[in-house]
């Protein structure tokens, strides 16, 4: 790994967001060695996991027909009619007519409105052309229209007029145009950065689904899976999308010292607060299908990944910013630009955590439901194990979070002060004929 004194090609103009603020001063041929020691044997260690551990698929199994452990195939409802829901028996009241129970007042008000009766026809398999019926309540979450194309499972050992059903809608179409206006913004807005970044996103994606979850599968530990996995993501998406310098090079270092810290507080907290992973009904699935698989030890990876994303953002902008104040003061030791640089990154934390636990609360906002619905004690539904792994999970990837800050600033600082005069002049002769520089604009005008 070297690390090339002028800018990336793909470095944008010096008017960007604080994660590009323009070409970063080279420095030093020896600090570049030194961090080119420390990366590559880094490296050369992700890149012997990835060979050792890769798992050349999924193990494959004998399906369950439970949950998303289903065989699926592509439908489409071709006709919709209105039927009385007493016809067709969509619900059986209970024999001895009891509505006091939800089950009994469901099935009672079930039986007194209109139904549908759609008819779906199979568009995908072996028995594409084959039609089944599905009825459908008048207070089913999911309504079924004339042209909408749906998602059925097929039960083989089922009754032949059992062995299609109806499970979802199908998607495909908004989910895809989403996606695509989501590259179309990153794009016009990021040029040549945001391709950058849509690739480094691909990698990522290609990491998760043919290296790691594989490889949890056929029994390789979660955790090591998790590090050499995130690790890998961390490299390309960072390299890909600010360059092979020193001061990516640097945020490299700093994301990894926090995500090292994120996993040992998870791992001593999960097993303190004797947290099993196995929590709802698709962990459940998963420990029955593979139980051969540490559930624990998969509640931790997952935490490792979930930090990274935000802990890239953190470490870039930490860096960045230490190098632009480099840049306007050459003077500034590495204590004054730590204390610059810790100024900036306090705001950063203030808006990162909030931003971390809004979105687990928000995901787990169904279950926090329940609990107020039981009427709970905050004390109870703050120590059951559904709630307890989120706010594990959120505190353990924000304590790696905040202390990714002081970290990734005191390694910049270190860095960007540690050149001999005359090691790089283009960072270092401004300083000794007294001129200020104010970033990559000061170096074009003395040429």
């Amino acid at each position: 790994m070297t690390y090339s004194p002028t800018p990336s090609p793909q470095t944008p103009e010096p008017h960007g967001h604080s994660h590009s603020h323009g070409p970063a001063a080279p420095v030093s041929q020896h600090l570049r060695k030194v961090i080119a020691a420390v990366l590559i044997p880094f490296a050369t260690a992700v890149v012997v996991g990835l060979v050792v551990l890769w798992p050349g698929g999924a193990p494959g199994h004998e399906r369950t027909g439970v949950g998303f452990d289903r065989q699926t195939e592509q439908g489409k409802v071709v006709q919709v009619d209105k039927v009385n829901c007493k016809d067709v028996n969509a619900a059986q009241v209970p024999p001895t007519g009891d509505t006091s129970t939800p089950e009994g007042r469901e099935a009672v008000n079930a039986q007194r409105g209109s139904c549908e009766k759609a008819t779906i026809e199979v568009t995908s398999g072996k028995d594409k052309g084959r039609t089944f019926t599905e009825i459908v309540q008048p207070d089913a979450s999911r309504q079924l229209d004339k042209g909408q194309g749906v998602v059925v499972a097929y039960a083989p050992d089922a009754p032949r007029d059992l062995q299609y059903s109806v499970t979802d809608v199908d998607r495909q179409f908004p989910m895809l145009l989403l996606a695509g206006i989501f590259a179309l913004a990153v794009v016009l807005v990021g040029r040549m950065r945001g391709v950058m970044a849509l690739i480094a996103l691909a990698v990522s994606f290609a990491v998760l689904t043919l290296f790691i979850l594989p490889a949890i599968l056929q029994g390789s530990n979660p955790l090591i899976v998790a590090v050499i996995g995130a690790s890998a993501i961390m490299l390309v998406a960072l390299y890909l999308c600010h360059g092979l310098t020193a001061r990516t090079s640097v945020a490299v270092l700093g994301t990894l010292v926090s995500l090292l810290l994120t996993g040992l507080l998870g791992s001593l907290f999960i097993g303190w607060a004797s947290l099993t992973g196995n929590t709802d009904d698709n962990t459940g699935l998963i420990h029955g299908l593979y139980p051969n698989i540490d559930m624990s030890g998969l509640l931790l990876a997952g935490i490792i990944i979930g930090s990274l994303g935000v802990l890239d953002d953190v470490t870039v902008t930490q860096t960045s910013a230490v190098w632009e104040l480099r840049q306007a003061d050459p003077g500034m030791g590495p204590r004054a630009l730590y204390r610059a640089g810790i100024r900036i990154g306090r705001d950063h934390i203030a808006s990162v955590v909030n931003t971390l636990v809004l979105a687990y609360a928000g995901a787990a906002l169904p279950l926090l439901l329940l609990f107020s619905i039981a009427q709970s004690s905050v004390g109870t539904v703050a120590t059951s194990e559904l709630v307890a792994v989120e706010i594990v999970r959120t505190l353990v990837g924000s304590i790696g979070l905040v202390a990714a800050v002081p970290v990734t600033t005191a390694l910049a600082s270190l860095v960007v002060s540690a050149d001999r005069p005359g090691t790089a002049a283009a960072d270092e002769s401004p300083a000794r004929s007294g001129s200020p520089v104010r970033g990559g604009r000061g170096r074009r005008r003395k040429k």
